[in-house]
């Protein structure tokens, strides 16, 4: 099973795929994390990566198609692939489809977890998680237990991502729909695309992306 996860930031992508990965042996293919890794690890590629981004440049189609390679490389032929922040454009989605041949794999689902925006910007940016152990909480909807003292681990230290502000949100919903959206006609046409409802309760949302990949 190869699906590709759709949706804007602070939409569960994150929350879903972890799921995914726990349940069905998943493995979550996801670009920025993929880029961090090989430029820690030095690999080729990431040394590739990590000179064009001292530049200051964007990191090119070809390196993002070429970390993807090697993750699935890899990866044991029953394991599925959950695709995360890739392909954002229709040569990406080209590039996707040449790698995935390449490998003997193709694509099963394209699912998009549908949000409203105003409801998106309060749940990300009241969010934020313990230092210590990275449990998650947010202001209004999953406070700890005792103000200030982590549930999971006690700790009393607490850590806000500097983008979540809703400045930042709106702009990153405003580039998901430019750049990311316009991809959505070209699996349309394949008949892969289902919507789910991202804004419903985490566990409803894991269920629809259950009923829509089967047994």
């Amino acid at each position: 099973m190869n699906i590709i996860l759709l949706g804007p930031p602070g939409a569960g992508k994150g929350t879903q795929a972890t799921r995914l990965q726990a349940d069905r042996g998943m493995v979550q293919l996801s670009t920025g994390d993929m880029l961090r890794a090989a430029v820690r690890a030095g690999t080729p590629v990431g040394l590739e990566a990590k000179a064009v981004m001292e530049a200051g440049q964007l990191v090119s189609d070809a390196i993002v198609s070429a970390l993807i390679d090697d993750k699935l490389t890899g990866m044991g032929a029953g394991e599925g692939a959950i695709f995360d922040g890739y392909p954002r454009t229709a040569p990406q989605v080209e590039s996707l489809d040449t790698i995935l041949a390449a490998h003997g794999r193709a694509l099963d689902h394209v699912i998009e977890l549908e949000v409203d925006e105003e409801a998106l910007v309060a749940r990300i940016v009241g969010r934020f998680s313990c230092a210590k152990c990275g449990t998650n909480y947010h202001d209004r909807f999953n406070r700890p237990k005792v103000d200030g003292v982590c549930d999971v681990c006690g700790s009393t230290e607490f850590k806000r991502r500097a983008d979540d502000n809703e400045e930042t949100v709106r702009q990153r919903m405003a580039e998901y729909r430019a750049k990311t959206a316009p991809i959505l006609p070209l699996y349309e046409a394949r008949g892969l695309v289902r919507r789910i409802d991202g804004m419903a309760p985490i566990d409803e949302v894991t269920h629809a992306i259950e009923a829509v990949l089967g047994g």
